[in-house]
């Protein structure tokens, strides 16, 4: 297992499939150092394009590209890539169905120090909305390797969700990424916690707690937050009195909704609580801080499982 930020694993697979397959492009738009594409820039120069501040021009150009047959990875700062192209997202991209993977770091309030204006909680919402697109966030250093590996294999628009901070290693390169499927990280009963991204990592610690008091509850990884793994999300409701879901980004829009859905679709009844930023902008700080201010941390990962339970 290797520790690491999701955004470095994803800049170890593009060296990867840079290598392996001919037909993988990465677009940047200013940022390379920090999204981590200067390394596959300079090992394979013809097929890297930085746009400079320009993500609408990256897009179409990915767009154009994945037109001639070649698989672009369009990459920007999550606020960058969704807030200064969503036209050209939807319109080249999304309607046109052209096969262009969108990798959006720094995301949520986790980038910290970067501000209110680079803390993207809305881009789940955003992407989850547009049809065609398909949206992956993983959970560690591994599973963004073979989530990004998974995309260049995969024919369609699809936004890859990265993280800034570094994270502990929860995989190795036993573990098997699918699209569409959720994980199973640990069996327990009562409650079940369908976690995202980085707080996959939160509820872990979480349950460090719980266990000292005998509360075991079952921790789901959902990497793939479209399409969910709904046959999952079924199953363990039904074997569990309370579903929690937890994440960094909106309530609104993001895997809290896609849960709740598919249990209000399949008419299951549970006590159900979101663990999510409360439709509100953070602060600047650092990512330890405002996961605890604004709701995030693994204190209230606790507090939100015994809720539920009573």
């Amino acid at each position: 297992m290797k520790d690491g930020a999701t955004r470095d694993g994803y800049g170890a697979a593009l060296i990867e499939l840079g290598a392996s397959n001919p037909d993988v492009v990465v677009l940047d738009s200013g940022v390379s150092d920090s999204s981590r594409t200067k390394p596959f820039g300079q090992e394979f120069p013809e097929r890297f394009f930085n746009m400079g501040i320009s993500e609408g021009d990256m897009v179409c150009t990915a767009a154009g590209l994945a037109t001639t047959g070649k698989i672009p990875f369009a990459t920007s700062f999550a606020c960058f890539l969704l807030g200064r192209s969503m036209d050209q997202i939807l319109v080249s991209v999304a309607y046109s169905n052209t096969n262009v993977k969108l990798a959006g770091t720094h995301s949520g309030i986790a980038v910290g120090e970067d501000g209110p204006s680079a803390q993207m909680v809305v881009d789940l919402a955003y992407t989850r909305a547009i049809p065609n697109m398909i949206v992956v966030q993983p959970a560690d250093w591994e599973e963004a390797r073979q989530a990004t590996h998974a995309l260049a294999e995969y024919k369609g628009p699809a936004y890859l969700r990265l993280g800034r901070g570094k994270l502990k290693g929860l995989y190795d390169s036993s573990h098997k990424f699918e699209l569409g499927k959720g994980h199973v990280v640990k069996k327990g009963k009562e409650v079940v916690i369908f976690a995202t991204g980085s707080m996959l990592q939160e509820s872990m610690e979480a349950m460090k707690e719980l266990q000292k008091e005998n509360i075991t509850p079952t921790l789901v990884n959902i990497s793939t937050l479209k399409p969910i793994d709904s046959a999952l999300i079924i199953q363990l409701a039904k074997e569990h009195k309370a579903v929690i879901t937890a994440e960094d980004h909106n309530k609104f829009g993001g895997l809290g909704d896609a849960v709740g859905d598919v249990l209000l679709e399949n008419n299951i009844h549970a006590a159900f609580k979101k663990i999510a930023v409360n439709d509100q902008f953070a602060e600047t700080g650092t990512a330890a801080q405002l996961y605890e201010k604004y709701g995030l941390s693994a204190s209230h990962v606790v507090k939100a499982v015994k809720e539920v339970l009573t």
